[in-house]
């Protein structure tokens, strides 16, 4: 082939392609594209700005079907339509910009190449059509992107040249007045739009940087918490945990029950010192508390017998029934299982001594079941057990219903026949993880 030939081949190719892609754009700009979201204030005025708007064209819009009836010679028929369309789109353009440009830029075209006009008439756009049109740039130009109203504007333009240049080819200022018009207009209107989005950034970097400075502010308290906290307990729970082993040496010939008590005090303390350590680095952590958490060890349903053997050394009766193939839970699950159950237990410790524990926990296909019950303690009167937290001054129930709740489980607690109380909780195991 020829040089010349794949000269040409090739330019004819490049030119395909580019307008291929001009194509393109322009229909996902001009008819695919949706507007921005309409701003708060007008949302909230929609219906009087849809009024408002309406009663200010509503005057142009007859001054349009007249010009296009009597000086266009459009006749009424097609001069009422006509005419009618502008006023109508700039009412559309609130919510629909791009398809209100494109029905006043078709009926400015529709109208140049019925119109007659008589004697020295605005031509290709009525005098009313020009403010109509420019009025549905400015629309689409505050909710488009600039990109969008520029090509608008462009295509507008255009058209207006060619139905001129079609009609007539000598010069003719009402289309450069027009243009001069449409750029005024789109220009105001982008600039406007730009100055809404700056100053909605700037909303979003404010709120930003007070949700920055309140996260500030809680880590602030967070670390003097723990640092209140670590210099009160932490000191009182290293002294309880020297003097129980110091203890035994002080006395002559202590009993076997009274070094295991005194052991049991020491474990305990020692088990508190850990806890308290591991929830002051949670407080200290910038992270959120339950990214934190996940970094620390937590307790499983695997130390609940050490738990019921820490209970049981303080002298109550606990008995545990396990229903279900034992297996891992979920960490979430298996934490808030131990809490629950943890928390329950302290409850009977503090609000019933004396009484008959019954803790159960069922593994379920879809769930896990908690169980923990106490029979009324021995002391006359007292009608207390795993649910008196919430009735006192400490938040037991309150805790265990938040755990359950943040789980999507379910949660009952309350007096049972004979005395006592009891808590009952259902974990899905999807949860948690």
């Amino acid at each position: 082939m020829p040089r010349v030939g794949l000269v040409r081949e090739g330019s004819g190719g490049r030119f395909g392609s580019a307008l291929g892609t001009l194509t393109r754009t322009l229909r996902d700009d001009l008819w695919t594209a949706r507007p921005d979201p309409l701003p708060r204030s007008w949302r909230d005025w929609q219906p009087v700005l849809l009024l408002l708007v309406a009663f200010v064209v509503f005057p142009i819009g007859i001054i349009g079907v007249n010009e296009a009836i009597w000086q266009y010679g459009l006749g009424q028929g097609l001069g009422v339509v006509l005419g009618a369309i502008p006023p109508l789109a700039v009412v559309c353009s609130v919510q629909r910009p791009v398809r209100a440009w494109w029905a006043v830029t078709v009926t400015m075209v529709l109208v140049a190449v019925l119109a007659r006009p008589q004697g020295s008439q605005m031509y290709p756009w009525t005098g009313s059509g020009i403010a109509l049109h420019a009025a549905v740039l400015f629309v689409l130009a505050l909710r488009m992107r600039p990109r969008i109203a520029a090509e608008a504007l462009g295509i507008s333009v255009l058209a207006g040249a060619v139905c001129t240049l079609a009609a007539s080819p000598v010069h003719n200022p009402d289309l450069y007045r027009a243009a001069v018009i449409f750029c005024v207009t789109v220009l105001v209107g982008a600039a406007l739009r730009g100055r809404r989005e700056a100053r909605t950034q700037l909303e979003a970097q404010t709120e930003l940087t007070a949700e920055e400075r309140a996260r500030r502010t809680l880590l602030e308290e967070r670390t003097r918490i723990a640092r209140e906290l670590h210099d009160v307990v932490a000191h009182h729970m290293s002294v309880i945990s020297i003097q129980a082993q110091v203890a035994p040496h002080l006395v002559a010939e202590p009993s076997e029950a009274l070094r295991e008590n005194l052991i049991g005090i020491r474990a305990n303390a020692v088990d508190a010192l850990a806890e308290l350590r591991r929830v002051l680095g949670v407080l200290r952590s910038e992270d959120d508390l339950s990214s934190a958490m996940r970094h620390v060890p937590q307790p499983t349903l695997d130390r609940l017998d050490e738990l019921v053997d820490n209970v049981r050394g303080a002298g109550l009766d606990v008995e545990t029934r396990i229903t279900g193939e034992r297996r891992a839970l979920s960490p979430g699950v298996e934490l808030s299982a131990f809490r629950i159950v943890q928390e329950a237990l302290s409850n009977v410790l503090r609000h019933a001594p004396g009484a008959t524990i019954r803790v159960e926990v069922g593994y379920q296909a879809t769930g896990l079941a908690l169980r923990v019950a106490n029979t009324a303690p021995p002391a006359a009167g007292v009608v207390a057990g795993v649910g008196a937290g919430a009735e006192g001054g400490g938040h037991g129930l309150l805790g265990m219903r938040e755990r359950v709740a943040m789980l999507g489980g379910e949660f009952a607690d309350g007096p049972i026949p004979g005395g006592g109380y009891e808590v009952v909780a259902r974990l899905p195991l999807g949860s948690g993880t």
